[in-house]
């Protein structure tokens, strides 16, 4: 009966610990608000407050000089009826098209290669990642010497070869078109970077037990290393999409949103309505939509994501 009497109690470091007093829970709220404040005082006043001004200038008619007439909403409606926002939204919308899928395959694709043992290969992504610490406005000067009709590289090139080279700047699709290359070798080095990283936690015993039982590559990468890199590919594919509406400095150098409004996007009209016409009511209007669009569409993209997970 001795054997019976067994105490089953939990030993004393795994028993639930009483709940911490009031005051000690206040003064740790306290310390977390107090070592927090400052990066929330950066945040707060450049990123909420210009939210919140922009919001409030884009009910009025404010030419930046004088003072602000108050419109209501008659700059969205005015929106409505633009046809150049919407052309302009048409092009960015057909820019992430592009950005987004190209980058993120691309920037995987090369990190799966240059994550092999492999000969210069630190070089090689440095010279991968270079484009994405070069400023825009340096990568737009490049470029447009590049794509230039009569002396660029890329015709001299086509010509060589027996090929006629794009008017690059002065056809609407060939524009657009440089506009995409150009985005695209500034942002693939980045994507490159992350899956880089990604990859280094990904067990390579998985891929020695999958080749031990028959396993070709693509099914390595198609069950083994996608599924591994999901969550890393969540976070760029956000992240590109936030960016293809953010792309101002790359357009302005290389075409100013032309021929015409063939690579007009939406920052880059807000900018021409806020500051040549000097419409910055109607241009925080603008803005106002833009954010509205993306934060949309991080939302789903976060939503879809949880289901996929679930």
């Amino acid at each position: 009966m001795a054997l019976l009497d067994v105490r089953t109690e939990p030993p004393a470091q795994a028993r639930a610990r009483p709940a911490a007093p009031r005051a000690v829970r206040w003064r740790e709220a306290v310390a977390g608000y107090a070592f927090t404040a400052p990066a929330l005082a950066v945040f707060g006043a450049f990123m909420f407050l210009p939210l919140a001004l922009t919001f409030m200038i884009s009910f009025q008619e404010y030419s930046g000089f004088g003072r602000a007439e108050w419109i209501g909403a008659r700059n969205y409606t005015d929106i409505v009826a633009d046809s150049t926002f919407w052309r302009a939204l048409a092009n960015t919308v057909v820019l992430g098209i592009f950005l987004v899928p190209i980058s993120l395959f691309g920037g995987l694709g090369l990190a799966m290669l240059l994550n092999r043992a492999m000969p210069a290969r630190t070089l090689l992504r440095a010279l991968f990642y270079v484009p994405v610490v070069i400023s825009g406005v340096s990568a737009g000067l490049i470029a447009k010497w590049m794509f230039n009709e009569t002396l660029g590289v890329v015709n001299r090139v086509a010509e060589a070869v027996g090929l006629p080279g794009p008017a690059w700047q002065s056809s609407g699709v060939p524009a657009m078109a440089s506009v995409i290359v150009v985005t695209v070798w500034t942002t693939i080095g980045y994507n490159m970077v992350v899956y880089l990283a990604a990859l280094q936690g990904v067990p390579g015993e998985m891929h020695e037990a999958a080749r031990v039982d028959g396993a070709n590559w693509w099914q390595q990468v198609r069950l083994i290393t996608w599924p591994m890199l999901r969550p890393t590919t969540f976070f760029l594919v956000v992240w590109g999409i936030i960016g293809s509406f953010q792309v101002f400095d790359l357009v302005y150098v290389m075409t100013g949103g032309g021929p015409g409004n063939a690579t007009t996007l939406l920052v880059t009209y807000a900018y021409s309505e806020g500051f040549a016409q000097r419409r910055q009511g109607y241009a925080a209007a603008i803005g106002v939509v833009l954010y509205v669009i993306v934060m949309v569409l991080t939302v789903v993209q976060f939503r879809l994501n949880r289901r996929r997970e679930a």
